[in-house]
């Protein structure tokens, strides 16, 4: 048996005649229990119908019925109701009915839900859903189940609901709009069952880490919405990223705020019968990113950090994160990923030492997880693919753990090592008071090189110390510890001024640096993982 009362027998009996499916019907009366939604489409029709055909044929009426058809013919006689009293019972005329209602036991396309809750939710859309995921491949525990509907079902739903609403204001029962089951639940209710047991028992969750989307267009009532971008305009504003300004959430704020009145001007109650139901789209598929991380050394000093395109030409025919990502997308699995880095450093410029940390946002990734052997594995793999770089300390981390690696940056510090050339002759004793420098304050004026993408201003950093090599009576090294973000190579010659002060203003010479080395990144992160 339906969960249903007598109180809902003129809404079942106004909704029928107006077209609605019997979900639908069950979603108007407030039916919460999943169960009813599961039962077969044609069997839950019969039972309504057999439902309100009770009264019809005169079966005898217990006293709170009694009572309340004494107030229906009290009502009749009396003064007419006010604009917009609490509904109450009525009873309908069963003779009503309307195009794409209940004809002769046959029922067609639901006025309101436009098929969703018919023919597109049973069996054959399990069927289909569980053979697209099955075909991605992707490796999961469990799975949510998303619906995306034409928001033309929004202005389906209320044209139902006033009419409802008008035929019962005057009568005992009062339904709230917002108990009305949403189309949405309803289908997953009856869907997400199917679907587990056509993926093998796995289960169908409210929250899950792989989601499985379902969308349903209904081109043939797309202007159903249009009205409204009249009627209330400030609700659809243009957006770069949506084909359509009708979306479903413009559409409800409008439903929301425009008058009953005026709403019925524009858009019948009950709504016409479509010709056809929804068309279900192509199954997607979506997990969410995975987060792997680790360190890299550079050892060649042509090669950049991402891809170097000028004018759309590639001018290297690698980088780092390319070297890196390949074998890391191959074994997840993934469509993309997202490549970030504490700090970077210039294409002639080597990263030695403990590495520099980087993260990587796999995208969509159809395998989640990886053994400490299989990362292990990856790694080498890497390693082995090029002599350009090495990676370490490969692991995967939570989305939240990637934000340690920019946390306070610029407070950390780097070490790097520079071979300088002077113009003027040195001699070992010229370059050692730089030894006893500390915690030098340079101004930096945004670099010229970097002035394309950087904003032009002026910023404070800081060498800590430094420490010198001698070579030869032009060349030395120098070693420099300093505030992650300072520009060496600016330090040194000086970049015509706009680095103060400068190696050039310290030895009273010109100076330039001809290779350059990041010997540290001091970031604690991500953690390290015994060789």
């Amino acid at each position: 048996m339906l969960p249903l009362k007598d109180k809902d027998k003129p809404i079942v009996q106004k909704l029928l005649s107006a077209g609605c499916c019997a979900r639908c019907i069950l979603r108007f009366c407030c039916v919460s229990v999943q169960a009813a939604y599961r039962r077969p489409h044609q069997e839950t029709l019969q039972e309504l119908k057999s439902f309100i055909s009770d009264a019809d044929n005169g079966k005898p009426k217990d006293s709170t019925e009694a009572k309340e058809e004494n107030i229906e013919s009290h009502d009749a006689v009396g003064p007419e109701p006010p604009e917009d009293p609490p509904s109450k019972r009525v009873k309908l005329d069963p003779s009503e009915g309307a195009a794409g209602g209940v004809m002769d036991g046959e029922w067609s396309v639901c006025v309101v839900c436009l098929g969703v809750l018919q023919e597109l939710c049973g069996a054959a859309q399990a069927v289909k859903i569980a053979k697209a995921v099955k075909a991605e491949k992707y490796e999961f525990d469990s799975l949510v189940l998303s619906v995306s509907l034409p928001a033309q079902l929004c202005v389906r739903e209320h044209s139902c609901w006033l009419h409802v609403k008008n035929e019962l204001r005057a009568k005992s029962v009062a339904v709230d709009k917002d108990d009305i089951i949403q189309v949405k639940e309803a289908f997953k209710w009856v869907l997400q069952g199917l679907v587990s047991k056509e993926l093998g028992g796995v289960a169908v969750v409210t929250r899950s880490v792989f989601e499985v989307g379902v969308e349903f267009t209904h081109p043939e009532t797309d202007a159903d919405c249009h009205f409204l971008a009249t009627t209330c305009p400030d609700c659809f504003k243009p957006t770069k990223n949506k084909q359509s300004v009708f979306t479903r959430m413009a559409v409800v704020k409008a439903l929301e705020k425009i008058p009953d009145a005026k709403f019925l001007r524009h858009y019948p109650s009950p709504p016409a019968a479509p010709s056809g139901s929804c068309s279900s789209q192509d199954v997607q598929c979506l997990h969410v990113s995975v987060f792997v991380a680790g360190r890299y050394n550079k050892f060649c000093r042509s090669l950049p950090q991402t891809p170097w395109l000028i004018d759309g030409e590639r001018r290297m025919e690698s980088s780092v994160e390319e070297l890196i990502a390949a074998p890391v997308l191959l074994s997840f699995r993934a469509d993309g990923f997202n490549f970030s880095s504490s700090g970077r450093e210039d294409v002639d410029v080597r990263t030695l030492g403990n590495g520099r940390p980087f993260a990587m946002e796999l995208l969509n990734p159809h395998r989640s997880r990886l053994s400490r052997v299989e990362m292990k594995q990856l790694q080498e793999t890497i390693n082995a693919s090029s002599d350009k770089i090495r990676v370490r300390d490969l692991q995967i981390v939570t989305r939240e753990a990637m934000s340690r690696m920019k946390e306070g940056e610029e407070e950390k510090t780097k070490s790097y090592t520079a071979l300088i050339w002077t113009q003027k002759p040195i001699e070992r004793q010229d370059i050692t008071f730089i030894d006893d420098i500390k915690d030098l304050t340079l101004d930096q004026k945004t670099p010229l090189r970097v002035l394309h993408r950087r904003a032009l201003a002026v910023r404070q950093r800081v060498i800590h110390s430094m420490s010198t090599r001698y070579l030869d009576s032009h060349h030395f090294y120098l070693g420099l510890k300093t505030q992650a973000g300072t520009y060496i190579k600016e330090f040194v010659h000086g970049d015509f001024g706009r680095t103060k002060p400068n190696l050039c203003q310290l030895l009273k010479s010109d100076t330039d640096i001809l290779e350059l080395d990041v010997e540290s990144v001091d970031v604690d992160w991500p953690p390290p993982i015994p060789e």
